[in-house]
């Protein structure tokens, strides 16, 4: 086992667990779990025009401070602080589609693996809505908590996997077997966080995963999903709601943004609000 160094210190005990830690399949789901509860998926710093970078050691600190990201920053991290801690983990390049029937791979996601005791396994606390433990890695359906998932392999052009779940707004994610780098991913990154047609800056989005449903946070909708109930959906019709569920719903610490980058968070909120609003009445 790698003894962690102080860079991961303050995201362990986000996660709410402390060492020693030995590699092994009950750590694994354990530290999943934890991740997908207390690290939300969310883009907060990109709406504001600051889009963190993706170094893993920068992803972890911003965790263990109380931030959160989307998929380049939540299993960069996840992967250097597994690593850290003994694990053999591998990146790949991957893709979210919403076509089911789509088999390429754009480079859009990062997905990893982890092998321990002598088993691979789909690990990913960065799709916002995907499973709450990691997956055995080989073809087959896997049920969690209401939620049904499904494993198969891609072949063709692309050699690697093919995760679905049908019930998501992303119901594929393609990713090759090919191990990865973080360099991978840095163009990509550049532009789903400044490009103007990139779902990251045109809608404010946050996302957390527990065992029995999903919360999802879009513009000014606050939506909670259970797969028996269905979803049940809630506006947020101030600045101060807003900011109330992205703390106490999600997590997500705010002792970074000024009383301006509130004002401006909220106005471009009501402003996506507005244009949804307009599309809907078209």
């Amino acid at each position: 086992m790698t003894t962690t160094t102080g860079i991961f210190d303050g995201y362990l005990r986000r996660l709410g667990t402390t060492g020693p830690h030995t590699p092994s399949v009950e750590g694994l789901f354990a530290l999943q779990r934890a991740h997908l509860e207390r690290v939300p998926y969310e883009n907060i710093d990109i709406q504001l025009g600051r889009p963190p970078g993706i170094d893993p050691e920068l992803s972890a600190r911003r965790f263990g401070a109380g931030r959160g990201g989307y998929c380049f920053h939540l299993n960069g991290g996840f992967a250097a602080l597994l690593e850290s801690l003994g694990y053999d983990v591998t990146r790949h390049v991957g893709a979210v589609y919403e076509d089911a029937d789509v088999r390429e791979i754009n480079g859009n996601h990062l997905a990893l693996t982890v092998r321990v005791d002598g088993e691979s396994y789909f690990v990913d606390a960065g799709l916002g809505d995907g499973p709450h433990e990691p997956l055995p890695l080989r073809e087959g359906s896997h049920e969690q908590g209401g939620f049904l998932y499904r494993l198969e392999r891609l072949d063709g052009a692309e050699q690697g996997w093919t995760y679905h779940n049908t019930g998501g707004p992303f119901p594929v994610m393609n990713f090759r077997s090919a191990p990865a780098t973080m360099a991978d991913f840095a163009e990509e990154h550049l532009r789903l966080s400044t490009a103007p047609d990139s779902p990251f800056i045109r809608t404010l989005a946050a996302l957390r995963r527990d065992a029995t449903g999903i919360d999802l946070l879009r513009g000014r909708i606050l939506t909670r999903i259970d797969p028996e109930k269905g979803p049940v959906e809630r506006e947020l019709g101030s600045a101060e709601e807003l900011f109330d569920a992205l703390t106490g719903v999600f997590g997500r610490e705010l002792d970074d943004l000024t009383p301006a980058d509130r004002d401006a968070l909220w106005a471009r909120v009501e402003q996506a609000h507005e244009a949804w609003l307009a599309s809907q009445q078209g």
